[in-house]
C-alpha cells in the first residue's frame, strides 16, 4: 500500500510541474485593447525616428556601418519590425521616411512585399508624414517640401495606394505655420505631431491645457487651412522608465513567478502613475506616448514584448486602458471627444530647449550648401518641365538622381546645416550626381524642342548644349572660347515660371566685338563690363579645387544683355563676332570712375536710383521715381563673436554670442562706380572678407 502511494504521488508531483511549463510557455497576452468610453485611453504609438543623415551619411545608417559613431542600422528596424507585427495582429508601428523605406523595399522579395502590404492594409504598419525625409521648416523653400513630400507620397501611393493621414514632424527645430497648412491641411492630413516647440512655450500650455491645439496656419485661407496640432509634452520618446531598446538598462515586465525579481504589480503602479501625470496636462481622456526614439528597434521583440504586457497587466489592473494605437487612431478619437480647443495662428518660432540656448544658429548654419540646394532646386524643376515637354526618350537619362539628393537635402539635419561635415560632403556629393545626370536630360530636351518648332524630328542629339554649372566662380569654357568668324554661339534662355520674364543676362567672353541678335534676326542690346581682380582670383581658386586642374587666363569681359522668356517657354539668341575694329563695336564698353563732383552719387539707369554719399562712401538712399517710393538707408556689416562656454556654447544649432555685435567700419569707404545703358554696378569693399 505504502509503494502504491508513493508513485500515485510521483505522478501528481510531474503533472504538477508540467502544468506550471505550460503556463508559462503558453501564456497569451491580451493585445487586442481598444478604446473604452470613461477611461483614461493610453494611445502606445510605436516608432522609430531615423535620420536621413547627421552624425553618418544616410547610407552608412541604413545599413549600419560606421557605428563607433553611431549605432544604428535601419535595414535592421525595418526587417525586425516586420517579424515583429506578423507575430501579433494586434501591434502597430508607424514610419515616416521614404528614402529608407524606398531602398529596403527594392530589396525585398516579393513574398516579404507581400506580407507587408497585408501589414500596411491590416492597418498594422502606417505611413506618417510619408515624404522623403522629415524636412527642416526653417530654412527650407516651400517648393523643395512639397517635391520631397510628392515623391514619398508617390512612392507610397504606388506601392500600397494609401496616402498618410498624420504629419509626424516630431524632430524639426521649430515648426512654421506653413507646415500647418500648406504641408498640413492643404495637403489632406488630419493631424500634424511634433516634439520642439520653446521650452517656456511648453511649460505655460502644459499649465493651461493647450499642448493640443487647433492649428490655423493661413490667414487667407482662414478655417479651411487648419489642423490638429499634438505638441507632446515632454519629447518624443516614452514617459522615463519605459524605454526598451535591446542594449538600454531597462527595466523589463518581470511577469514568471517562477523566476527572481516579479515586478508586474510595480510596473502597472509605475505606468499608471505616468499616464494620470501626462493626462493633468491634456484634453480628453486620450493620451499619447511615443514609443520609441532615435534609431531604435534594432530587435523589436523587445519593444513589443514589454508593451504586450504592459497592455495586458494595465488592462487586468483596470485604472487605466493601454491600448496599440497610431496618430490617426489618436486623432479620431480627440475628434470623437467633441472638445473645443485653443486656436493658434502663427510659428513656433524661435525654438530653445533651455534658457539662453536659441537655435536659431541653423538659419544660417553652412550657407554655401544651403545656396547649392536651392539653385538645383531651380534647375531641378526646369529639368522635369523640359523632360516632360519633350517626351521621356531615355531610361538612362532622367531627373529621379537629383530628385532623390534633393529629397535627402531637405533633412532637419541637411539642409539645416547641422550634420557632420563627412555626412554634410556626402550631401553635397549627391546633389553634384545628380544634376550632372539631369545635365543630359536637359540637354537632349532642348535639343529636341528646338528641333520640332523648327520643323525637325526629334531624334538622337547630334551636337549638345553647353551647360555652365560654374558660373558662379565665373567659369563657362563655352562662352569664354573664342567664336569662328560665320559661326554663332546659341543660347537658349528657359524660363519655369508662368509668367513672362525680361531679366539681365551674364555671360563671361574675352572679346568685346560680338553681337546678339535674337531668333528673329534683330540686334540686341549689350554691355560689356571688365572681369575685376576679386572675381578672377576667385574663380583661380575654386576652378582648380572643383577640377583638379588650373582654368586659362580669366575672361577679360562680362557680356550683358537683356533676355524676355515667355512662361513655360524658352527664347533663342545668336551670339556672333562681327568684322569690325573695337572703334566700331556694336556694345557699350564700360569704364568704372572713382571722382565724383557732386556730394551724392546716385546710381541706376531704370526707375529704381541708389544713392552714394561721395564723402563716406556710405549708401544712404533707395528711390523708384515709378512707385514714389523713397527710403533713407544705413548699411552696416556687423558680426558676432561666438561664445565659447561650456554651459552657453555657440553653434552650428545655438546662436549664442559672448558680446555685442561688432560693427565693420570704415570713416571713408572706397567706392567704384561702373555706369552702362543696362546696368551700373557699386564696387565696394569694407574689409579683407566683405567685398560687395
Amino acid at each position: 500500500m505504502s509503494e502504491r502511494m508513493t508513485i500515485v504521488s510521483e505522478c501528481f508531483f510531474v503533472f504538477l510541474l508540467l502544468c506550471l511549463c505550460g503556463s508559462v510557455v503558453c501564456v497569451k497576452y491580451n493585445t487586442g485593447a481598444s478604446i473604452v468610453p470613461g477611461k483614461l485611453n493610453v494611445h502606445l504609438v510605436a516608432h522609430s525616428h531615423d535620420d536621413v543623415g547627421w552624425l553618418k551619411t544616410v547610407d552608412q545608417y541604413y545599413v549600419g556601418s560606421n557605428n563607433n559613431i553611431q549605432g544604428a542600422c535601419v535595414e535592421n528596424v525595418l526587417d525586425s519590425v516586420v517579424m515583429s507585427l506578423q507575430r501579433d495582429q494586434n501591434r502597430k508601428f508607424v514610419f515616416a521616411e521614404m528614402a529608407f523605406f524606398s531602398r529596403w523595399w527594392v530589396e525585398q522579395t516579393p513574398q516579404i512585399q507581400a506580407q507587408v502590404t497585408k501589414l500596411v492594409n491590416a492597418g498594422q504598419l502606417e505611413f506618417v508624414n510619408g515624404g522623403w525625409c522629415m524636412h527642416d521648416e526653417a530654412a527650407t523653400h516651400y517648393v523643395d517640401m512639397i517635391d520631397q513630400t510628392t515623391l514619398g507620397h508617390r512612392f507610397i501611393k504606388n506601392q500600397f495606394n494609401k496616402v498618410p493621414r498624420a504629419g509626424w514632424q516630431i524632430d524639426p527645430f521649430g515648426h512654421s505655420a506653413v507646415q500647418a497648412y500648406l504641408l498640413g491641411a492643404e495637403l489632406g492630413f488630419d493631424s500634424v505631431h511634433f516634439a520642439r516647440i520653446d521650452y517656456q512655450d511648453r511649460d505655460k500650455r502644459k499649465v493651461d491645457k493647450t499642448l493640443e491645439v487647433v492649428w490655423r496656419g493661413s490667414k487667407t485661407f482662414g478655417s479651411s487651412s487648419q489642423i490638429f496640432a499634438n505638441t507632446f509634452p515632454v519629447h518624443y520618446g516614452p514617459p522615463r522608465g519605459f524605454h526598451f531598446e535591446v542594449n538600454d538598462n531597462l527595466v523589463p515586465v518581470q511577469d514568471d513567478p517562477l523566476l527572481f525579481d516579479y515586478n508586474v504589480d510595480q510596473r502597472v503602479q509605475d505606468f499608471v502613475a505616468a499616464a494620470i501625470t501626462q493626462a493633468n496636462v491634456t484634453r480628453t481622456n486620450h493620451i499619447m506616448w511615443t514609443m520609441g526614439d532615435d534609431f531604435q528597434y534594432q530587435y523589436a521583440e523587445n519593444w513589443f514584448r514589454q508593451m504586450d504586457k504592459l497592455i495586458h497587466h494595465v488592462n487586468k489592473d483596470g485604472r487605466v486602458n493601454a491600448l496599440y494605437s497610431t496618430p490617426s487612431i489618436y486623432t479620431d478619437a480627440k475628434n470623437a471627444a467633441n472638445q473645443q480647443w485653443p486656436l493658434k495662428i502663427d510659428d513656433y518660432y524661435p525654438y530653445a530647449d533651455e534658457p539662453h540656448a536659441y537655435w536659431t544658429g541653423f538659419y544660417t548654419s553652412r550657407p554655401a550648401f544651403k545656396r547649392y540646394v536651392r539653385i538645383l532646386s531651380g534647375y531641378y524643376l526646369a529639368a522635369r518641365q523640359l523632360e516632360f515637354f519633350a517626351g521621356k526618350k531615355s531610361t538612362t537619362s532622367h531627373t529621379l538622381d537629383l530628385g532623390d539628393a534633393l529629397g535627402i537635402a531637405q533633412h532637419h539635419d541637411a539642409v539645416s546645416g547641422t550634420a557632420k561635415q563627412h555626412t554634410t560632403d556626402d550631401y553635397a556629393k549627391r546633389l553634384a550626381i545628380g544634376a550632372s545626370r539631369v545635365e543630359d536630360v536637359v540637354s537632349s530636351s532642348l535639343y529636341c524642342l528646338t528641333r520640332t518648332k523648327l520643323g525637325g524630328q526629334c531624334t538622337t542629339p547630334t551636337s549638345a548644349f553647353s551647360q555652365c554649372q560654374l558660373l558662379n566662380i565665373s567659369y563657362c569654357p563655352a562662352t569664354e572660347d573664342s567664336i569662328p568668324q560665320a559661326n554663332s554661339l546659341v543660347l537658349v534662355v528657359y524660363n519655369t515660371l508662368g509668367w513672362n520674364r525680361t531679366e539681365i543676362v551674364r555671360i563671361p567672353v574675352n572679346d568685346a566685338n560680338l553681337v546678339v541678335k535674337d531668333s528673329l534676326g534683330n540686334n540686341v542690346q549689350t554691355q560689356y563690363i571688365e572681369v575685376d581682380n576679386v572675381t578672377a582670383n576667385l574663380r583661380e581658386i575654386y576652378v582648380k579645387a572643383y577640377l583638379g586642374v588650373s582654368p586659362k587666363q580669366a575672361p577679360k569681359y562680362w557680356l550683358v544683355f537683356q533676355a524676355s522668356v515667355p512662361p513655360l517657354g524658352w527664347s533663342t539668341y545668336f551670339i556672333s563676332k562681327i568684322a569690325m575694329r573695337v572703334e566700331s563695336r556694336n556694345g557699350f564698353l564700360s569704364h568704372h570712375t572713382t571722382s565724383q563732383r557732386n556730394d551724392i552719387i546716385e546710381v541706376g539707369p531704370g526707375n529704381l536710383k541708389l544713392s552714394f554719399s561721395a564723402k563716406s562712401g556710405q549708401l544712404i538712399r533707395m528711390h523708384n521715381s515709378r512707385t514714389g517710393v523713397d527710403v533713407p538707408i544705413q548699411q552696416s556689416y556687423l558680426w558676432y563673436s561666438s561664445s565659447v562656454s561650456v554651459c552657453l556654447l555657440s553653434g552650428a544649432y545655438i546662436f549664442q554670442p559672448d558680446s555685442p555685435a561688432h560693427i565693420v567700419s570704415k570713416s571713408v569707404m572706397p567706392i567704384k562706380i561702373i555706369r552702362g545703358p543696362l546696368v551700373d554696378e557699386v564696387h565696394q569693399n569694407f574689409s579683407s572678407w566683405i567685398y560687395q
